[in-house]
C-alpha cells in the first residue's frame, strides 16, 4: 500500500470507529456508506500550498455533484495545532473571498485538537481529534437537508458528544484514536 492510500485507509478507519462508531456526527454514516466522501491527501508542506489545495478541493466539489463532502488531509503540514488554527482562520477568510460563503462549510480536525479553555487531557477534545490534520468541506445545501430531517435538536449534538467522550474517558478515547491509525 502506498503512503497516500495508507493515509486514506487510516482516515476511513477513524471515521468508522470514532465519528460513525460513537455517532459524533449522525449525518456521516449514510454519506460514508454511499461512498460520497472524497478523500484528498495533500502533499503540501507550506501554508500557501495548503490554501491552494483548499480552493482546489472547493472547485472539485463545484464540478462533481456525486461527491457529497470532502476531507482534505495534510499528513505533512500543519502539525502544530496553533499553526493549524491559524490556517483554518485564513482558510475561512479565503473561502469567503472566493465566494463560497453559504456554499461550503469548513470543519476542522487535528491530532492535537484542544477546545478553547479546555485542558489538553480532556477526553472531550477527542470529538475533533483525528489521525492527521484535516479540513472537512461540507455542502451547505446537503447539511440543511440533513438537519431538516434530523428528529432531534441538532444544537445538542456537540454537547452530547462531549458528554459521551468524557463518560468513556481519556484512556478509551486515546485507544480508539490509536486503533484507527493501525492497519
Amino acid at each position: 500500500m502506498d503512503f497516500e492510500q495508507e493515509v486514506i485507509e487510516k482516515t476511513k478507519a477513524w471515521l468508522q470507529q470514532l465519528v460513525i462508531g460513537l455517532n459524533f456526527c449522525p449525518f456521516a454514516k449514510p454519506v460514508f456508506d454511499a461512498g460520497k466522501i472524497h478523500y484528498q491527501v495533500s502533499t503540501a508542506k507550506a501554508l500557501e500550498d495548503c490554501l491552494k489545495d483548499l480552493i482546489d478541493e472547493a472547485e472539485r466539489l463545484d464540478g462533481t455533484e456525486r461527491i457529497e463532502t470532502s476531507l482534505l488531509i495534510f499528513p505533512d503540514a500543519l502539525s502544530e495545532f496553533d499553526d493549524f488554527l491559524d490556517a483554518v482562520e485564513i482558510g475561512d477568510d479565503l473561502m469567503l473571498a472566493q465566494g463560497y460563503e453559504g456554499v461550503y462549510q469548513l470543519a476542522s480536525f487535528h491530532p492535537d485538537y484542544c477546545f478553547a479553555d479546555s485542558d489538553e487531557d480532556d477526553a472531550a477534545n477527542y470529538t475533533n481529534r483525528s489521525p492527521f490534520p484535516m479540513l472537512h468541506l461540507i455542502r451547505e445545501k446537503s447539511m440543511e437537508m440533513a438537519l431538516d430531517k434530523y428528529p432531534k435538536d441538532p444544537d445538542l449534538i456537540p454537547e452530547a458528544n462531549v458528554k459521551l467522550a468524557r463518560k468513556l474517558g481519556l484512556k478509551k478515547m486515546q485507544s480508539l484514536l490509536a486503533a484507527s491509525t493501525k492497519l
